[in-house]
């Protein structure tokens, strides 16, 4: 009986492996169209884009786990199923459901390893990244700054930057002042150089050749003291105009930027910081069943590889299938009906009276319940 267990186990094991590093390098790949990428084109060091991925890595592991498992015990009973091994165990007396036992038992350990990971890790390493995103922006200029994109990541400024002639100096340089989401000031120069002073959390932009367009009330003057002066009215106000050989510097706050100053999202929250949320509403008097359904969704989500587990291994039986497409692409529709439920529960967190927290506990029962019953069809009809 300890031979069958090992056989089984580590063949579930060397799949789970498998399954496990396909979907985390998926998760990377989506979000290095997003986070890492733009790492790269903006000359970030290597070492630097690497510790960025490590911190994305346990983000991935919550999907790439329960998913890994799933499909991981879809492929081997698939195949045990389909090379008779399975009538082979039950022809010498062992019954199927003493023969998962090692199994059931991994998916326990994965999922007190999936809770970990929801409750602690996952989220801090989300908002680690982000702090790391922002330190590189503040030791190097260049990490924010990316030619030909609008970059918004300076409270109150848009940035547009030309073509790169060195390592912080731009051609074509555009700065938009928004107060109050309303364009006050919009700065076009021919040239410009970048420096920042990670001491006053500052970058520091000097602008040659530059027309400063500054928003004034109507029949009021635009600044003065450029070579050239114009203005023109628009709407309730109008643009004065200024040229400038080099314009007086600009200089940008980034301290508005740092993860670290501010609270997290509650998606971005540890348990315990969405407990310590959770009676800081209540203490105030506001609602808090967005709090609660991201509380009972990293807690219902820990608990997804025991109920894939469940679901995948009668599942693969049925199937009898060797084929890896088929339990890869049945792992997918299966995953999609778990997060359906869990994406409901989100978007219904400010619908109290439907009770989204208890919406995300849904599919763990529905595919323990219904992989619980299969399996116990399996054990009597195998």
């Amino acid at each position: 009986m300890r031979t069958l267990h090992l056989y089984v186990l580590r063949q579930v094991l060397a799949t789970l492996a498998m399954t496990v590093a396909v979907f985390t390098g998926l998760f990377l790949i989506v979000n290095a169209l997003k986070e890492i990428l733009p790492l790269l084109v903006r000359h970030v060091p290597l070492a630097n884009v690497l510790e960025v991925v490590a911190m994305l890595l346990p983000f991935g592991l919550v999907f790439a786990l329960p998913m890994g498992l799933l499909t991981a015990t879809l492929l081997v009973f698939g195949r045990l199923g389909a090379d008779q091994e399975l009538t082979a165990v039950r022809s010498g007396g062992v019954s199927l459901l003493s023969l998962i036992l090692p199994v059931f038992g991994l998916s326990v350990v994965a999922s007190g390893v999936a809770a970990f990971l929801n409750l602690e890790l996952a989220p801090w390493c989300r908002v680690r990244s982000k702090e790391l995103l922002y330190e590189l922006g503040v030791a190097r200029p260049t990490a924010l700054l990316v030619e030909q994109r609008f970059i918004t990541e300076f409270p109150g400024w848009t940035i547009y930057l030309g073509k790169r002639t060195g390592e912080a100096e731009f051609e074509q340089v555009r700065l938009y002042e928004l107060k109050q989401d309303q364009l006050t000031q919009r700065i076009h120069a021919r040239r410009g150089q970048v420096t920042t002073d990670p001491v006053t959390r500052q970058v520091l932009f000097r602008l040659f050749e530059a027309e400063v367009f500054t928003k004034s009330l109507a029949g009021t003057n635009g600044p003065t003291g450029g070579a050239t002066t114009n203005s023109a009215p628009t709407g309730s106000g109008e643009w004065g105009m200024v040229f400038f050989d080099e314009a007086p510097p600009v200089k940008l706050d980034l301290s508005g930027t740092q993860p670290s100053e501010g609270k997290p999202k509650l998606s971005e929250m540890s348990f315990r910081q969405l407990l310590a949320e959770l009676r800081e509403r209540r203490g105030q008097g506001v609602e808090v069943t967005p709090v609660l359904v991201h509380m009972n969704r990293q807690v219902s989500f820990s608990f997804a590889c025991i109920g894939f587990t469940l679901i995948g291994i009668p599942l693969g039986i049925r199937g009898h299938r060797r084929e890896t497409s088929f339990g890869i692409a049945a792992a997918l529709g299966l995953t999609a009906v778990y997060y359906s439920f869990i994406i409901l529960g989100q978007s219904w967190e400010m619908r109290p009276h439907l009770h989204p927290q208890l919406i995300v506990w849904v599919p763990n029962f529905l595919f323990q319940g219904i992989g619980g019953w299969l399996l116990w069809r399996a054990n009597r009809g195998l």
